[in-house]
């Protein structure tokens, strides 16, 4: 009977021995063990994600500053963190050799010691304007049209995106992706071209059966789409491609269309609406008060070219039954590491965070020394969290830096946890399914900065420079 006991207890252990298995090293260190591990990267660029000697907890007590972190106060369960594989990216990492490409993709989506566990990744459904072409779907010659699309192939994404996609799977087969189109084929829009105009009505059932077909031809590569949007930027039709949608065209294209199609055809990819910058919350709340869209829609999605990222709790807010996703930040060729690194971690990163979002995402995850490829009229300055040159260097740009401090730290199911914002030291903090406590610090401030964390009335006294970033782990 005590051999019957003892194996019991060895098969009701082993999920929990893969689960520390799988998270690697960073998540299977014993958990509250009285210490604290840190990792720092600083604005000057001579530490970068760089582990430093252990913090340890105790009862002294001084005049810090504290940051507080109270596990009793939950909010949104995190999905991920990542960035945007587009085209380009794809292409980039496609160049490296074999042996190079298996180590990097290891490093980026395996939650190994040296690795940083990406979580999530955006994909454009058809060209995004870093792509080095523009392309839809179901391209037609001009005046011609295919309402049954029959035309319909994945195109030059069988080339790229869909290979790379498949060897991070099997790295990470628990990755979330979501995909967003920049602009529908050319025959459904007003203006017959792939940059602006915007999509007639008449075309709005065919162009749901577009994004069926769309989330089906991706199953049948073993791709499975978490969430789409239906647009990328819908305010902004000057890119190349791009499309304008109003809030009001996005509602009823969700909700006599768009939703109506996904539960025909019997599709669980989540609908998210909007997808553009935090100026205007009031798209999404067009959408999600609209009685027949509301139903269908997931949540809402945001960048933060314009706006305050508090734009995220006025949806909330209104709306707490429904997600929110910020999708999209670019770091540009013409910024400081400084500067990105400083304003992206305090607002895509921890603001997101705390404003409710279940994920952060910067914008692409690879390009060449030249910032390519890029559609003509698209971004030329959009600087990739890896630059990989024609010599298959690969260089780590500021971007890969600002989500490997909450990436590699934070897996999918983690919960945000109460902590408080003191003086230019703001932060972010978690509590893993494996129970680790993870707080995410920059110090928005001109000179460095004392301050105490406390938890489970201990506290660890600590200091960072100016404009650096840490994250604790206990």
């Amino acid at each position: 009977m005590k051999n019957i006991n003892k194996k019991l207890q060895i098969l009701l252990l082993l999920p929990l021995i893969a689960m520390q298995i799988k998270c690697g090293s960073t998540q299977s260190a014993a958990v509250n063990s009285g210490k604290a591990s840190s990792w720092i990267t600083t604005t000057d660029e001579t530490s970068k994600l760089k582990k430093q000697d252990d913090l340890v907890f105790n009862s002294e007590t001084n005049s810090n500053q504290t940051i507080e972190i109270d596990p009793s106060q939950k909010f949104q369960t995190v999905e991920g963190f990542g960035f945007s594989l587009t085209g380009g990216s794809a292409q980039a990492i496609l160049k490296l050799d074999k042996a190079k490409k298996e180590a990097l993709l290891q490093e980026l989506f395996s939650r190994k010691e040296n690795a940083i566990g990406l979580s999530y990744l955006r994909i454009s459904i058809g060209a995004s304007d870093l792509n080095e072409k523009v392309f839809s779907y179901d391209d037609m010659p001009e005046g011609q049209t295919d309402l049954k699309l029959e035309h319909f192939n994945l195109g030059p994404d069988l080339n790229d995106v869909i290979p790379v996609l498949k060897e991070i799977l099997a790295i990470n087969p628990n990755i979330k992706i979501m995909g967003s189109p920049w602009s529908p084929p050319v025959w459904m829009k007003d203006n017959g071209s792939s940059k602006g105009g915007s999509l007639q009505p008449k075309y709005y059932q065919v162009y749901a059966e577009y994004f069926v077909k769309y989330i089906q031809a991706m199953k049948s590569h073993g791709i499975v789409i978490d969430a789409i949007t239906p647009q990328n930027e819908p305010l902004h039709p000057g890119n190349n491609p791009s499309l304008l949608m109003l809030a009001e065209q996005q509602a009823d294209f969700i909700g006599n269309h768009l939703g109506p199609a996904f539960k025909a055809a019997n599709i669980k990819t989540k609908i998210v609406v909007y997808d553009h910058n935090c100026n205007k919350p009031e798209y999404p709340l067009t959408i999600l008060k609209d009685a027949k869209a509301n139903p269908f829609v997931a949540g809402s999605a945001f960048h933060l070219y314009e706006g305050d990222i508090s734009a995220m709790s006025t949806v909330h807010d209104a709306f707490p039954n429904k997600d929110l996703y910020f999708t999209e930040q670019y770091t540009g060729s013409g910024s400081s590491f400084e500067k990105d690194l400083k304003w992206s971690v305090k607002n895509v990163v921890i603001g997101s965070m705390r404003n409710w979002s279940k994920i952060a995402l910067s914008w692409g995850l690879a390009n060449d020394e030249f910032y390519k490829p890029f559609t003509p009229g698209g971004c030329t300055t959009c600087k990739g969290a890896l630059m990989i040159d024609q010599n298959q260097n690969i260089k780590r740009e500021v971007g890969y830096y600002i989500i490997a401090h909450a990436s590699k730290f934070v897996p999918e199911g983690s919960v945000r946890i109460g902590s408080n914002i003191v003086g230019n030291i703001h932060n972010v903090s978690f509590k893993t399914p494996l129970g680790q406590i993870v707080l995410i610090v920059e110090n928005d401030g001109a000179s460095a900065e004392t301050f105490n964390i406390k938890y489970n009335q201990k506290q660890i006294s600590t200091s960072l420079n100016a404009g650096a970033v840490a994250t604790y782990v206990w």
